[in-house]
């Protein structure tokens, strides 16, 4: 089992799930590691259409079961420092990343998950700590992580966030 790192925020409409993670590089490289359809396909699966605000993008996820599109608007885009995007699935996600250079060689990523069903935190938890770790062995080279050393297992670690 991983060790999670998230933490579970009263937010105004729910909870914010916050994860950060560190990385070695610029801030564009990190940017294009988010970003790039090439490169998030390594850690989360590739995306097609046209970016920009307002726009929509179809993120294919294919570390899920049946590698399913999702559709992305893209609300806010600040490179190389700030990305909104928001889905109309059946969970209606909305995402933040915000990168920040701690250096020269040195970037603090802070993820947020805007969670409306606050109950949803514990299975959504695990699977961020799971994408995130797979951007992080993406960029430096160590083994991609198994979905199994984060859920079930981390599933009570988010979820008691909530009492």
């Amino acid at each position: 089992m991983r060790q999670p790192t998230g933490k579970v925020e009263k937010a105004k409409h729910g909870v914010d799930l916050v994860i950060q993670r560190r990385f070695k590089g610029t801030l564009d490289e990190v940017w294009e590691s988010v970003t790039s359809s090439e490169s998030t396909a390594r850690w989360i699966g590739p995306w097609r259409g046209e970016p920009g605000v307002g726009k929509t993008v179809v993120l294919t996820m294919s570390f899920e079961e049946g590698a399913p599109d999702e559709n992305f608007d893209i609300e806010a885009c600040e490179p190389p420092r700030y990305l909104a995007v928001r889905s109309h699935g059946e969970y209606g996600v909305f995402l933040e990343v915000t990168l920040e250079a701690l250096g020269p060689d040195e970037v603090l990523m802070r993820f947020v998950h805007h969670v409306e069903r606050p109950t949803l935190v514990g299975d959504f938890g695990p699977g961020w700590e799971y994408y995130l770790d797979r951007l992080v062995a993406s960029r430096d080279g160590s083994p991609m992580p198994s979905f199994e050393e984060y859920h079930p297992s981390q599933c009570a670690y988010f979820s008691k966030q909530l009492e």
